[in-house]
């Protein structure tokens, strides 16, 4: 195992610069995600990391080694792909056992390796058949084994569970949070998909436009977002943010009135901001502060989703409670004080506290 360091690093395709002075520390045995939007540059970095990618500044570390010039194959990484790059043609134990082929590794040796990591993975009634017979997540397993048998330093995953059904992707990211906690293995993991980010990660790099935008544990992210951007990326359904300005202890957008948390109103009287609120932390009572129309109900079984129309503003809210409500009622909602985030209006960025 070890600890990787990106430092300062920079990626150019001629004039078009990708990734722009990223600087990401993960410590050794950490699983750390890469999220953000498609076209933010994380395939991009992972795949530098790997060394698929040559860097144009900045330095890559693995362990105390800087790796910016060295081949992939010597950086001691393990690397599963999205299309998983199985071998058609050879079983899955030939494909699990052909790196250790390649370094013409002992017979026994690659036996006992491929045999224990199918005995982790389920494999072990598999190993003769062919990936065209295997299902998506049996095929998906098998990328994962034959990454497992080299023991590198560091697994790098780019978006390994896109290919998969949506009640697969939730067992394997399951196993796969298990199988690091056994192997405690350094990894990074790419997705775009942020609950996948939630669930799986020690560490989250969030990243945007080439930048990294934050980096927490996952709490951190969810309940004290750097920015605006962050705010509405992780959280799903995402914040619900109206842009106005602080008068008379208030948030004022047009006609609609929104409470503030006790230390922004006299502090920021008089200033644009961007007001945020998670929809769990708003809640329909004929007691609420806020008057709106229901727009549309979204019942997913645990909750119900509400889509509200406050004063011409548009606002989700998440309901535990199985209530009636149906499109075109007029109701009441109330928020948590607490829970509210206020951002800068030009920058974006989160005002203190």
């Amino acid at each position: 195992m070890a600890s990787v360091s990106i430092e300062n690093v920079r990626k150019r395709y001629g004039a078009l610069e990708t990734i722009r002075g990223v600087s990401i520390d993960i410590a050794d045995g950490e699983f750390v995600i890469l999220v953000g939007p498609s076209g933010c540059g994380k395939s991009t970095l992972l795949r530098m990391v790997a060394g698929l990618e040559a860097i144009n500044g900045g330095a890559i570390r693995i362990g105390e080694r800087v790796v910016n010039d060295v081949a992939p194959k010597d950086r001691d990484i393990a690397m599963v792909f999205q299309n998983y790059a199985l071998y058609p043609h050879m079983t899955v134990r030939q494909n699990m056992g052909f790196s250790m082929r390649l370094r013409r590794t002992a017979s026994a040796q690659m036996e006992d390796r491929v045999n224990r990591a199918a005995r982790m993975l389920g494999l072990e009634k598999l190993l003769d058949r062919q990936p065209r017979a295997l299902s998506g997540g049996q095929r998906q397993r098998v990328a994962m084994g034959r990454a497992i048998v080299r023991d590198p330093a560091v697994f790098l995953l780019d978006e390994p569970l896109s290919n998969l059904d949506a009640k697969l992707r939730v067992q394997m990211r399951t196993e796969i949070r298990a199988l690091h906690q056994q192997l405690r293995t350094t990894t990074i993991y790419v997705t775009h998909d942020q609950v996948e980010a939630m669930t799986m990660g020690d560490k989250i790099v969030v990243m945007h436009d080439g930048i990294v935008e934050q980096i927490g544990t996952p709490l951190d992210l969810y309940d004290r977002p750097a920015n605006r951007f962050v705010a509405q990326f992780i959280g799903s359904p995402s914040m619900n943010v109206i842009d106005g300005r602080i008068e008379g202890g208030c948030f004022l957008k047009g006609d609609l009135e929104l409470p503030l948390p006790a230390f922004a109103r006299q502090l920021w009287n008089g200033r644009e901001v961007s007001w945020g609120v998670r929809p769990e932390n708003l809640r329909i009572s004929n007691e609420g502060d806020v008057g709106a129309t229901i727009k549309a109900v979204e019942p997913t079984g645990t909750d119900t989703l509400l889509s509200l129309a406050a004063s011409g503003e548009q606002m989700i809210v998440t309901q535990r409670d199985r209530i009636g409500p149906r499109p075109g009622d007029r109701v009441r909602f109330s928020v948590d004080e607490d829970r509210i985030h206020l951002f800068d209006r030009s920058t974006g960025e989160r005002l203190a506290p």
